[in-house]
């Protein structure tokens, strides 16, 4: 899969201040993102609001994206849930096309065992109409996939990478460790991936990465390519904003900075709330800054 290889964003959704899809600014969000590098492209995941969006706003999102994205970079499509019979269904219902690959994370709530993860995700790629990237994000599932099950479901054919965002460097490390070459190892996480990149993984599906487009796109073609010193300027520019737009919340800080570049305006959907105007004030002065 070469298509994951490299910088992918985990796109917002904007919404307007009525709090409707803003689909102008989702077009322009995209062009953006194919002007200043970005490999491809993560729809309707987590930064997208995807559990706040109901099935007609999910669908025109698609379309937006598609649309405006007009076959340039390789699109993924989040599909995941905690229950694995309706996640089987919409798979099994999925229209594909112009799609590379599924994004599917950990079932969140339910805490499985390694066990329940493992069967839940064979039961997945035994009728998803395209290939797979796990999705293993604790801090938002309560769960952790441990090496030992990623190692035996990267043995499916239809599991092609994994988007680990544990925050663990070692585990991750693992993962490249133990499972072939073809499966791809992908940071889930901002501040680490230009590490994990250099370690042998395959680059980040990143939220800073839709702001700081070229720079942290650039940042993953350098570890790709073994200039270590290039890619870890590159990383120390940029890791200020990568803790500011997770201090409250993602995406409320992503939103933030990308309404101070005017690209969207700052609102999220409830229960999330927007960056307070602290937060606010301090990321106009860095992209202030940054642009220096």
């Amino acid at each position: 899969m070469q298509e994951l290889i490299g910088t992918g964003v985990a796109l917002v959704t904007p919404f307007d201040e009525k709090n409707n899809v803003d689909h102008d600014a989702l077009t322009q969000l995209v062009e953006y993102q194919v002007e200043n590098g970005i490999d491809y492209l993560v729809v309707l995941g987590t930064t997208g609001e995807s559990v706040t969006l109901n099935k007609e706003e999910k669908k025109s999102v698609v379309e937006t994206i598609k649309n405006a994205n007009n076959g340039r970079l390789p699109l993924v499509l989040g599909v995941g849930g905690n229950d694995t019979a309706a996640v089987m269904k919409e798979m099994q219902e999925l229209e594909s096309d112009g799609f590379t690959a599924i994004l599917s994370v950990s079932p969140a709530y339910n805490k499985p065992s390694q066990e329940g993860i493992y069967q839940h995700f064979k039961t997945l790629a035994e009728v998803s109409p395209l290939p797979i990237i796990l999705y293993n994000v604790p801090g938002r599932t309560g769960s952790n996939m441990a090496v030992e099950t990623v190692v035996r479901l990267a043995d499916l054919e239809q599991i092609v990478a994994i988007k680990e965002a544990a925050g663990n460097l070692d585990q991750a490390m693992k993962m490249i460790q133990y499972t072939s070459k073809d499966f791809l190892v992908i940071s889930g996480d901002d501040m680490v991936a230009n590490a994990i990149t250099l370690a042998g993984g395959a680059g980040v599906i990143s939220v800073i990465g839709q702001a700081i487009a070229q720079d942290f796109s650039d940042m993953i073609r350098y570890a790709l390519n073994g200039d270590v010193a290039e890619s870890y300027e590159l990383h120390y520019r940029i890791a200020g904003s990568i803790d500011m737009i997770f201090e409250e919340g993602n995406p409320a800080g992503i939103k933030a900075l990308l309404n101070h570049m005017d690209l969207c305006s700052p609102m999220v959907r409830l229960p999330l709330v927007p960056a307070t105007q602290d937060l606010t004030e301090r990321l106009g002065a860095y992209w202030q800054l940054y642009q220096k």
